[in-house]
């Protein structure tokens, strides 16, 4: 993703990373078995109009040449981010390891991965340990395990319609995102991002909807 942002800016990263919804969906009708409904298709249009609604469509890129492989890039996210959630799907259908135990093993093979690239780095000059990046990482790494325990448990807790909660995941995190920004940041909202935050929070409305009424 890091190399994506560089070399084909954040905006087309970005797109790429929410677009990954098509395939965790494709995976929970295939791979699943979850039920089609006509209700959970209103769900899927309404996330992604809002989806696509949130995207900021006018702003650069943060490369003001955008490189001729960059597609490269962009596929190995959204297929990458795709392919994770259905992984995180599979680790939490998984009965004979506690889906605990296994992220605690996912968590420590991360942890030691990316030691050995930072330390790489350091000793040949192209990084160097700065504390303050550490305490933030912390803070990231523990808002990140949070994230995706409750991932976890929200898959346990509706097995049946992985789904609804592929999509209320991607879309949630849009729309706290943009409440952020604009509450915390103060970030200025476009009339197309103000309709795609609305429909966000009509999507989650509706996927709590049907997961309730089991349409």
């Amino acid at each position: 993703m890091a190399a994506s942002v560089r070399v084909a800016g954040i905006v087309r990263t970005d797109v790429a990373q929410r677009l990954s919804l098509f395939i965790s969906l494709f995976a929970a009708f295939l791979l699943f078995g979850d039920s089609f409904s006509i209700a959970r298709l209103g769900c899927f249009l309404v996330g992604f109009a809002a989806i696509l609604c949130s995207i900021p469509w006018q702003k650069r890129t943060a490369n003001r040449t955008v490189l001729s492989n960059a597609w490269v890039y962009l596929i190995c996210v959204f297929i990458g981010f795709g392919a994770i959630d259905i992984l995180f799907k599979k680790v939490a259908a998984f009965t004979a390891v506690p889906y605990t135990t296994s992220l605690f093993f996912i968590y420590a093979l991360s942890f030691t991965i990316a030691i050995v690239s930072l330390l790489i780095k350091v000793f040949t000059g192209k990084s160097r340990i700065r504390w303050h990046h550490l305490t933030f990482g912390l803070v990231l790494g523990v808002a990140n395990f949070g994230n995706i325990l409750f991932y976890l448990k929200a898959h346990k807790a509706l097995s049946s319609s992985p789904s609804l909660v592929f999509s209320a995941m991607n879309i949630g995190v849009i729309t706290l995102g943009a409440v952020v920004g604009l509450v915390v940041f103060n970030e200025r909202l476009s009339k197309l991002n103000k309709i795609g935050l609305g429909l966000a929070i009509i999507s989650i409305v509706m996927i709590a909807m049907v997961n309730l009424k089991n349409w």
